[in-house]
């Protein structure tokens, strides 16, 4: 039997690969890719037919993060230039999250820059759920604030938010590469936190920073082992003014077999096509909807997204359809939902291709008085 005969055998059957597996994905070559996909495709819809889960970011607070991750445009010691300000009022982050809902969004991500958040800012998150609620009461609420403490995932909970987003980001023996005032066993420790708490547990990586497939591989059986929900995958867009700015080392190629292997290890949990997508997969975005099952709707946190009408032209031209509000996300543990089947390294010596004039920092939406891109 062939790998890739295997490995949608075993997503079919909610069994991941073994290592060596996932690792020989990732190393195959462009000529395989369209098999690739397909395999991958056929546990896609096995377990989620052809919907695509539309989510929508709200920045609750911008920039002046204290924490040195070394990808963030919000860092500290970022000279990005990047929109900063302190916490949006309730009624106002309310009307940026109606936007993205109203735009088809069946989930809307409230995110805040910080270590993690005080006490006082999930009263202030609350206050901002309960505005969002009261115009929009079936919507899907992830909060992503940083690092949690003790009973500060029962607080968002009680007050409304369904999930909790904390990514891992890289592998663990990479981690101390990427940031220094945190490790990853405080990542880890926080989705443990938030699913213990009863929050849906959402956590995922970036491709692109300089990682082995080896790590890669590695925070993907992380991610299984945590039992989260929800995968981004998000690809690295280096801002200048951050350490990984020029880094650009990534193929549409090569993040459409990290999305393939991520589905594999993860075959019957929403995997989501999250930053960086536009600039990294660029015309062979649709063919990632054969793989993934959500992608973010319009603009990221602090750069600029497709704009919302063209991935929704995207999804209905690649023969998706858009997940309603009251069809669950999560396949169950019966017969499956769907039915039926369902960055080439660059070369020593050679410099990486720049493509900064790709990365447009976000101008409009949460945070300014123009209307968002949704």
């Amino acid at each position: 039997m062939s790998l890739l005969e295997t490995l949608a055998g075993k997503g079919l059957r909610r069994e991941p690969p073994t290592r060596e597996e996932a690792l020989a994905l990732l190393a195959t070559s462009d000529d395989d890719l369209l098999d690739v996909v397909a395999a991958a495709g056929r546990v896609r819809r096995h377990w989620f037919g052809r919907r695509v889960k539309l989510n929508y970011l709200v920045n609750l607070k911008s920039g002046l993060c204290p924490e040195d991750c070394s990808y963030c445009s919000q860092r500290l010691g970022s000279k990005a230039e990047v929109l900063t300000y302190t916490w949006l009022k309730p009624e106002e982050a309310a009307d940026a999250a109606v936007a993205g809902v109203s735009a088809g969004a069946k989930r809307v991500c409230l995110v805040a820059s910080g270590r993690g958040p005080t006490d006082r800012d999930v009263d202030r998150v609350a206050d901002t759920i309960a505005a969002i609620k009261d115009r929009r009461p079936d919507v899907e609420i992830c909060a992503c604030l940083g690092l949690l403490r003790d009973g500060q995932g029962e607080r968002l909970r009680d007050a409304g938010a369904h999930a909790y987003n904390h990514n891992l980001n890289t592998s663990e023996e990479r981690y101390g590469g990427i940031c220094t005032t945190h490790g990853f066993d405080d990542r880890a420790d926080t989705v443990r936190r938030s699913r213990d708490a009863g929050l849906s547990a959402c956590s995922g990586l970036i491709a692109g920073m300089g990682e082995s497939d080896e790590d890669l591989v590695d925070v993907a059986f992380a991610l299984r082992g945590l039992g989260v929900d929800s995968v981004p995958v998000n690809f690295l867009i280096p801002f200048e003014g951050t350490p990984l700015a020029g880094q650009w080392r990534l193929t549409p190629q090569r993040c459409l077999r990290i999305l393939a292997m991520v589905r594999f290890v993860c075959p019957d949990v929403e995997v989501r096509l999250a930053g960086g997508r536009e600039i990294h997969l660029r015309s062979l975005q649709p063919l990632a909807l054969h793989v993934v099952n959500s992608i973010f709707l319009g603009d990221y946190l602090t750069s600029e997204g497709q704009a919302g009408k063209a991935d929704l032209d995207m999804i209905a031209d690649a023969g998706f359809e858009v997940e309603a509000a009251d069809v669950p996300t999560m396949p169950g543990p019966g017969p499956a939902p769907g039915g039926g089947d369902g960055a080439v390294p660059v070369p020593e010596g050679e410099p990486p291709v720049s493509h900064a004039g790709l990365v447009a920092v976000r101008r409009r939406g949460a945070g300014t008085d123009l209307p968002p891109n949704a």
